[in-house]
Parts: C-alpha cells; structure tokens; sequence
C-alpha cells in the first residue's frame, strides 16, 4: 500500500508532463498549419482547390511510404479499419472545404471558421465515443470563441457561401480531431498517419482528375511547401492528441488565428482593428486557462 501511494506522485507527474507535452505539439502545430493556410490562399489564385488536396496528400504519402518499404505487413495491421476511415474522411473533407473558402474569403476569415472545431468537439465525442466533457472545461472553450467574434471583421458579417465551407471545415476538423485522439490509444502515431493519407489522397485523385488543368511553374515551390508541412503539421497533431485529451488540445488550435493575423497583415497588408486585439488576447487566454485547468485535474485538485 506504501509503495502505491509512494509512487501516485511519480505517475501523476507523468500524466502533468504528457499533458504539457500535447500542449507544446499542438501550440508547434498552429504555427506550421498556418504557414501552410497561407501558402494555400497564395497558389489558389493559379491552381484549383481539388489539384492543390491531391498534391498536398499526394506529397504526405511520398515522405511516409518509404518508413514501410522492407518491414512486415504486420506493421500495418489495425483493428481500428472504420475508425481510421472516419478520421480519414473527416481530415480530408476539411481540408479540401478549408481551401475551397480560402479562395473566397479572407485568410483570417478561414481560419476563424475552421477553428470553431473547438466548439464541436464536445458535441462528437458525446455522439460518438459517449464521453462528456467537465463543465470547466467549457469555459475556455466559450471564451476562445468569444474571441474568435471579436477578431471577425466587419465585412465578415454578410455571411456567403466561402463561410459556410469554412465552418464546415471547422465541423469535420473535430471531427478529425477526436478521431485521432481515440485512434491513439491503440494505434501508433505512423500507423495513424499513413491510413490518413492513404484515405485523402484516394478520396482526393478523382477530383482532382476531373478538374485537372496545367499548373504553372511559379506554383509548385507552394505546392511542396504545403505538402511537406502539412505532414509535419500532420505529425505534430497526432503527437499532441497522443499525450493529452481532445478537449484540453483543441483550445489551443483558437492560436492559429492570431498567427494568421500575423501573416495576413505582413502578406495582405490586413492590419488588425483595436478589438481584434481583444480577441487576440481572449484567445491565448482561453489557452493558458485550458492547460491550467487540465493541470488541475491531473493533480487531482
């Protein structure tokens, strides 16, 4: 009995570490998808949004194939086979309506849609894994997108079919988001990855066929800077739903808009108004507030 309770503060510290650990991926993860965003809206101008998916998958299964080559089929094994297919499904549905609104509306605009994910993520994993969600948790959750109200920009009220997309995206990103979370527990992150891109980019080629036209030279250094980072981004979010809970990670994706902020004053000449600001702020409070309060709870208090 000594030796358990002697050792419940070595494995809570473990659980605090992981949960820090989730934090940081997923704080690295905003930062390398919003560079991707960008690059997105930049080439959208010159290449079409199913040609741009298919490259982008494309380029994610060339980098990850090779760690299979040689090794035992037995290393792909899952029992998991509907539930990788769900995620699948979901990560490329929101991405390919994450670009399809990037081409009509601004990039702060997108990205402010895509991360209401945040929001939907109690919803799904009530709906799917019939898990629920600790009333605190819901404070950071609101409050992240109060902010993300605050920073939407007059123009954005005049709602079209560009936001409808991008808060779709925002659907299917939770989605995607406690699919990877629930995959982690039985299956490796490389696992986890490689049916993800092997789903996307088989959902993605006959798209990308039927709209397929010719792509200019200028476009495809953006087009491998997409892909490549989506795979580290990839990467990235799977770490950070593999060491923390779903509900504690996804208030921290509410950071990509600030970072997209950033990009879109230097790239678009966008300057931020006083209360964008505010919403800012709000945002990487609502951060701060969800890794204290999942602290808390990890040290049982």
């Amino acid at each position: 009995m000594a030796a358990l309770y002697f050792g419940l503060p070595v494995i809570m510290n473990a659980v605090a570490d992981n949960t820090l650990k989730g934090v940081a991926f997923a704080f690295a993860t905003t930062f390398v998808g919003s560079a991707a965003g960008a690059a997105g809206k930049w080439v959208a101008a010159d290449v079409s949004v199913p040609q741009i998916v298919f490259i982008q998958y494309a380029i994610c299964l060339l980098v990850i194939a090779p760690r299979f080559l040689g090794k035992p089929w037995s290393n792909l094994s899952t029992q998991r086979g509907s539930d990788h297919l769900i995620r699948g499904v979901a990560g490329w549905l929101c991405f390919y309506t994450y670009y399809a609104s990037l081409a009509q509306i601004p990039l702060v605009d997108a990205t402010l849609l895509r991360n209401t994910a945040p929001l939907f993520v109690p919803l799904v994993a009530l709906i799917w894994l019939n898990a629920r969600v600790p009333l605190l948790r819901w404070i950071p959750l609101v409050l992240g997108f109060m902010g993300v109200l605050f920073i939407l920009p007059p123009a954005a009220e005049q709602v079209g079919w560009g936001h409808f997309l991008g808060l779709m995206s925002g659907l299917t990103l939770a989605v995607s988001m406690v699919g990877t979370r629930t995959l982690s527990r039985t299956d490796s992150g490389k696992n986890i990855m490689f049916y993800y891109f092997l789903v996307s980019f088989l959902l993605s080629s006959p798209l990308a066929f039927y709209h397929w036209q010719p792509i200019p030279w200028q476009a495809w250094p953006y087009l491998i800077f997409i892909g490549l980072s989506i795979f580290i981004a990839m990467w990235l979010y799977t770490k950070a739903f593999s060491y923390a809970k779903a509900s504690v990670v996804s208030p921290i994706n509410y950071f990509a808009v600030v970072v997209s902020g950033v990009l879109g004053w230097v790239i678009w000449d966008y300057l931020p108004t006083q209360t964008a600001v505010l919403g800012a702020l709000m945002i990487v409070g609502a951060g701060g507030l969800s890794i204290y309060l999942a602290s808390r709870e990890d040290k049982g208090a």
